[in-house]
């Protein structure tokens, strides 16, 4: 099942100033079948009530699936992309957060940092927490504290993180993570693909089962740490094939049987 937020684009034309915090306040949550977007009450992992209305497609905005409290991201979790970054292939799972601000939606714009010379697309598999979780017993299936899987850019001013020997300055930008346009319940195969595209061009492509760590060790290491909440994001992590965007490109992030989340890249603002 297809799950979805979004914003009838009436709506949205009309309040063009919208933050993506305010427009996700403002935002209704929907069942995807076809081109067609059923309404249901409430978040997309509570109980999913159909209220009757209902949109197509092309009549609506398509938001973040959620509204995270944060978002953590998996660090060289494919092994060409660790050994395209000149490092080991980690014994364990390495982990960084990126801040809620840097949250953008589908066809939104990433702008390039002022400060960066480089700023480099990563696509990857995301999911989102549909219940608490908090040290979960070994016997429990993590897929049923997931509420879905999607599409993320963990966009990155790779020069800032490499003068800082740390993640979170070049992460962290405004409109560094758009994620969506739909969240999959359907756990991922291991033979889900995450492809990234630059102008058409395809720049990295891998399965899921090529991970260093599964979906289920990153899920039970990061909560060993700190507890996942409802609509928490975990990214993870990117495959080989990293490289630059420039202002007039348009970089896509396809992952199979979930989707395909696409934005315009744009110049620094004054």
């Amino acid at each position: 099942m297809k799950l979805c937020r979004f914003q009838p684009r009436e709506y949205s034309d009309q309040h063009p100033g919208q933050t993506p915090r305010e427009a996700h306040a403002n935002s209704h949550a929907g069942i995807v079948e076809g081109d067609t977007i059923h309404e249901i009450s409430g978040e997309l992992w509570g109980t999913r009530e159909r209220t009757g209305r209902q949109w197509h497609a092309g009549d609506v905005r398509f938001l973040p699936p959620c509204w995270p409290s944060k978002i953590i991201c998996m660090a060289k979790n494919y092994v060409d992309h660790a050994v395209e970054m000149a490092s080991e292939i980690p014994k364990s799972p390495i982990i960084f957060l990126k801040p809620p601000s840097s949250i953008i939606a589908p066809e939104a714009q990433v702008v390039l940092a002022r400060i960066s010379k480089r700023v480099d697309y990563e696509g990857e598999l995301a999911f989102v927490v549909g219940r608490r979780a908090f040290h979960p017993r070994a016997s429990d299936d993590i897929r049923t504290f997931i509420a879905g899987y999607t599409c993320l850019n963990d966009v990155t001013a790779r020069d800032l993180q490499r003068l800082d020997g740390q993640f979170t300055r070049g992460k962290g930008f405004d409109t560094f993570c758009p994620f969506g346009p739909v969240l999959e319940t359907e756990h991922p195969s291991p033979g889900t693909s995450v492809e990234t595209f630059v102008n058409g061009t395809r720049k990295q492509s891998a399965r899921v089962s090529d991970m260093v760590f599964s979906i289920d060790v990153i899920f039970r290491w990061i909560t060993e740490a700190m507890t996942l909440e409802p609509g928490d994001v975990v990214a993870t992590g990117t495959p080989a094939g990293v490289g630059p965007l420039a202002a007039g490109d348009t970089v896509e992030v396809r992952v199979s049987g979930i989707g395909s989340l696409r934005n315009p890249i744009v110049a620094p603002r004054d």
